[in-house]
């Protein structure tokens, strides 16, 4: 989300990568934007599943890409409001939203 170019550094990534390395790479879904990063450098994106799917796919092949999203309206609500994880059950953390998406990850395998 602080990087511009964003298809520029994921191409940097991959080179960097040895044949069959792995890239891991999460970003923010929902979340508060950071009014301090802004000001110091900028901040350009949000992610969603499909955008970071399509994005990395592009870069590493669609058949060596694997994304989640992990959130839900209630994981959402609590981390807009400062709650804290040890507050909530595991069972309300791990139920998936796919309209809530407060963490999405990815892997990206680089082509051997």
């Amino acid at each position: 989300m602080y990087i511009y170019d964003t298809r520029a550094a994921l191409r940097t990534l991959q080179r960097a990568l040895t044949p069959g390395g792995v890239l891991l790479a999460t970003f923010p879904g929902i979340s508060q934007l950071s009014r301090h990063d802004i000001e110091a450098w900028g901040e350009f994106w949000r992610f969603t599943s499909l955008s970071a799917a399509r994005l990395f796919g592009q870069t590493f092949g669609v058949d060596n890409v694997q994304v989640e999203a992990h959130g839900n309206v209630l994981a959402a609500t609590a981390f807009l409001h400062g709650v804290t994880v040890e507050e909530l059950t595991l069972e309300e953390l791990d139920h998936r939203d796919r309209d809530y998406e407060v963490i999405v990850a990815v892997r990206a395998v680089a082509p051997e």
